[in-house]
């Protein structure tokens, strides 16, 4: 298949849920897991974003915040999925209200961590200057981010989870470049992809620290949370920034920017094993089914 060709498939994401993978199409939701019996199990939803159905919603910035949304939401489906396989064998049981409330913590003490915490440090240090201020106060931010993923890649259920991600990214940098995937095409590729989920986070650190810098330095505890309900609005941005990297004419400007993302997937995505990679495969063609045929 040429090159134009390849470009031509439809474009799909992942994200590594435990012991599996989910892939999203413009039409489909699959997420494949292993379960305890070494048996590949498939779930297969059909899905339209939002900024597809409401065209409101899919203007620049707006949509990158509905996808977010959207990523959260299937991702607790995921990930309840997920462990619904890897307690069925022992008679465990984890029910989707777990699963949302876990991530919802999750979410709560990143935010408190990432956001609240590096700014109360930066105004603990004094700093008048805006600029200094919010310039400080993200590279607190990119620092504890940075530590965070170091140290969970050291876990051991947290690297399998990262070589799954691995597996998600090699099976998506064959599917594009050859319309089609098998085990040892998937093994050729790198496991660092553009768009990333960790490209993502650095790209909002990143951003933040901008518009950041426009609001000036927080006084008050209303101007504080100004800075927490533009939340939604760094993700919105941060996600055109990830869309224009992987434009082939202003992609290149963005390389320097995209950098660290990449260089930080050396923790977040692993080389993944062939059983692993084959997960990534079956939810790939569970989410494009006759598309992927068709190539």
């Amino acid at each position: 298949m040429s090159e134009g060709e390849a470009r031509s498939h439809p474009r799909v994401g992942g994200q590594a849920v435990i012991e599996g993978v989910m892939m999203r199409s413009p039409t489909h939701i699959a997420t494949a897991v292993r379960n305890p019996n070494r048996e590949i199990v498939v779930k297969t939803e059909p899905f339209v974003s939002l900024t597809k159905r409401y065209r409101l919603l899919g203007i620049p910035i707006v949509r990158g915040a509905v996808a977010l949304v959207e990523t959260f939401v299937i991702a607790i489906r995921a990930l309840g999925f997920s462990a619904e396989q890897a307690t069925e064998s022992d008679g465990g049981e984890t029910g989707p209200w777990q699963t949302a409330l876990t991530v919802i913590v999750a979410l709560l003490l990143g935010t408190a961590l990432f956001f609240y915490l590096p700014l109360l440090l930066t105004e603990w240090l004094g700093i008048q200057n805006k600029f200094l201020f919010n310039l400080v106060d993200g590279l607190f931010r990119l620092s504890f981010i940075t530590l965070y993923i170091v140290l969970i890649a050291q876990w051991k259920e947290m690297r399998r989870i990262f070589e799954y991600h691995g597996a998600e990214h090699k099976t998506i940098f064959a599917f594009e470049a050859e319309g089609s995937v098998t085990v040892e095409s998937a093994k050729r590729y790198p496991t660092a992809h553009p768009r990333c989920s960790t490209s993502f986070l650095l790209l909002v650190v990143l951003v933040s620290v901008l518009l950041f810098i426009i609001l000036g330095r927080p006084e008050t505890v209303g101007e504080r949370l100004i800075r927490f309900a533009f939340i939604p609005v760094i993700g919105g941005v941060s996600y055109e920034l990830l869309r224009l990297s992987s434009n082939r004419r202003i992609g290149r400007y963005l390389r320097f920017v995209m950098w660290p993302g990449i260089f930080m997937q050396r923790f977040t995505a692993k080389e993944p094993s062939p059983d692993q990679i084959e997960v990534a495969i079956a939810a790939l063609e569970a989410c494009l089914g006759d598309k992927l045929l068709e190539s």
